[in-house]
């Protein structure tokens, strides 16, 4: 077995590419992270997942070496490259996708109780969310606030996906959380009052949705005068159920995120031109947080 001392991590590096195209399991024993001047387990979390690979619980071998076991994730095991039977059922309770809560993933639940934070959610009337999906977005605003606060608020949740919304409104039996079956692309077509906190995660990128109009729109037809917008932008993969940093981009074999970017700035620019304060958060997930000035 592969035992590492005093080698550099470009050293390790180099030893893991080679070996991972033949393995899909790699043992190999390392200084104990636990010791003063080891490298520590977060570096080779980052290492693994670089490698998309995920770590194995570490072994101790004695009180200087541990062994470690990256298992290379499955790259098949993705709803990004999953068959699409319904594009309606893409995201549905038979998809891949349907399993992942992004309220258990630190860095998404960090950035997104900032947003919340920073909206004052508390103090809305009409909660927004384009891409609901099963709710997740409702459920930590739920955990977030007083019961009683959440049930004066009103709710509208929109997503394509019948099978996940029917799941949305068991987990949601109130009179003040409405679930809507629908295209945000004919989001007109239902009528909806304006709303003084518009919340979307991952689903204004998507590639039916033509996103500069579609975002203009928002605010010029869906947001009262002192609305506000949490954006959620996707900088991640999931792979075999691992969340992995940076996003990927068509003709790139590596993560690239110019388009992330390019996305994040307009919405940047615009929203400031319609007098809003805007910050910029997140990591895997990328959150654009707006606030009118004058409020």
């Amino acid at each position: 077995m592969q035992k590492f001392n005093t080698e550099t991590l470009l050293e390790i590096n180099n030893w893991l590419e080679i070996k991972l195209k033949t393995t899909t399991n790699l043992t190999f024993v390392v200084p104990n992270p636990d010791q003063e001047n080891n490298r520590s387990f977060k570096t080779w979390v980052d290492l693994a997942e670089l490698h998309f690979c995920k770590m194995l619980t570490p072994q101790k071998v004695n009180e200087d070496f541990i062994q470690l076991t990256f298992k290379k994730l499955d790259p098949k095991s993705s709803f990004h490259s999953a068959p699409i039977e319904s594009k309606e059922e893409k995201y549905g309770t038979e998809s891949i996708f349907f399993n992942i809560n992004k309220n258990e993933i630190p860095t998404f639940l960090h950035a997104y109780k900032r947003a919340l934070e920073a909206v004052k959610v508390e103090k809305r009337k009409h909660i927004l969310n384009l891409g609901i999906n099963k709710g997740d977005e409702f459920e930590l605003i739920q955990q977030f606030i007083e019961t009683e606060t959440f049930d004066n608020i009103k709710f509208s949740g929109i997503d394509h996906s019948q099978s996940a919304l029917d799941y949305a409104k068991r987990r949601f039996p109130k009179d003040n959380v409405q679930f809507y079956q629908q295209d945000i692309n004919t989001i007109n077509e239902l009528q909806l009052e304006k709303s003084d906190l518009i919340i979307s995660i991952g689903t204004l990128q998507s590639p039916s949705i033509n996103y500069k109009p579609f975002l203009m729109s928002l605010v010029q037809e869906h947001l009262t005068h002192d609305g506000a917008f949490i954006l959620g932008f996707p900088n991640s993969r999931w792979i075999d159920g691992e969340l992995i940093y940076g996003a990927k981009a068509p003709n790139y074999p590596y993560s690239e995120m110019s388009l992330l970017y390019n996305d994040v700035i307009f919405a940047k620019k615009y929203l400031q031109q319609k007098k809003f304060r805007v910050t910029i958060t997140g990591r895997e997930y990328v959150f654009l947080t707006a606030t009118k000035i004058n409020n």
